[in-house]
């Protein structure tokens, strides 16, 4: 029998669309292709590759571990594809892709992506939000060019660029302060950065209260506004709520905790990636600028 086909870009794209999806039917849809083209292309990479990459899981699919191993590398793989394009079509800076967590794609990124789109606006722009882990393995596939967040883990390979101070604060609605032991926490929903630090400080108070969880940060912030119960929150979150009197920050020991934010790149930061960095470390902003420096 003849060697089956070198795998292709192509079918590497419809392998990380079927390990995305979780199952031949979604990848289909995601792709606009047929079914059998999905599976087609995925049984000529198991072939190529001698190495079953997944397995049926009631109706969908899951991915053996030579499966995710093989995931990760498509998708550093097509990332890279992805960014050589870019900087070689584009003219100047081309596209600036961006990624934050939520509270930092509402109350930290806005101001400074539109001093940066006033001094460069021919550069095209995204900003994708996603959990913190997920946008650094997006960033470590090259699949994002900047990361507005907390600290990367250790061994990434990612790397600080720009850091601002930011202190995580708890707060609740002037009439609705009370113990912490037995008033009710609002909280995020898994994944975030800030509920896996409000189970920490928990921990060190040694406390169980109960949590009602509200999602978003702006359902969080807008129970506590309604009385709902007490949070830790971003102070970049509710400056205006402060000031305003809506929201107290509530004294309770450990508390505040230094978040400082980062701007994060992968080792070989794009053109594109070093002008906004640079734009967002520029002196004139004040309060809002991000200071130049890290692990370089």
């Amino acid at each position: 029998m003849a060697d089956e086909l070198p795998v292709t870009w192509s079918k590497m794209r419809t392998f990380v669309a079927l390990a995305q999806a979780g199952s031949v039917r979604g990848a289909a849809a995601q792709l606009h292709v047929t079914e059998p083209a999905v599976s087609t292309a995925v049984a000529s990479i198991e072939r190529q590759l001698r190495t079953k990459l997944t397995e049926k899981s009631g109706r969908g699919i899951v991915l053996t571990e030579a499966g995710r191993v093989y995931a990760d590398y498509c998708r550093q793989i097509l990332g890279l594809i992805d960014e050589s394009t870019i900087a070689v079509r584009s003219r100047g800076l081309g596209l600036l892709r961006l990624g934050a967590v939520g509270t930092a794609s509402e109350y930290v990124a806005p101001g400074l992506l539109a001093r940066f789109r006033h001094e460069h606006p021919d550069v095209e722009l995204s900003l994708t939000v996603l959990p913190r882990d997920e946008l650094f393995v997006a960033l470590r596939n090259h699949e994002l060019d900047v990361v507005f967040a907390g600290r990367p883990p250790r061994g990434s390979g990612l790397s600080i660029r720009a850091t601002r101070s930011n202190s995580l604060i708890v707060v609740a609605a002037p009439d609705h302060v009370s113990d912490p032991l037995t008033t009710t926490w609002l909280t995020r929903g898994p994944g975030s950065g800030t509920l896996e630090t409000t189970h920490s400080l928990f921990e060190q108070l040694q406390i169980a209260p109960p949590c009602l969880t509200l999602g978003s940060m702006g359902a969080v912030l807008a129970g506590a506004r309604a009385g709902l119960g007490m949070t830790l929150v971003h102070a970049d979150a509710v400056d205006v709520d402060l000031a305003s009197g809506r929201l107290v920050e509530v004294p309770i020991p450990r508390t505040p905790i230094k978040r400082p934010w980062h701007l994060v790149t992968g080792p070989t930061p794009t053109d594109a990636a070093r002008a906004f960095i640079s734009s967002c470390s520029s002196p004139d902003l004040g309060p809002a600028r991000f200071q130049p420096g890290g692990n370089r």
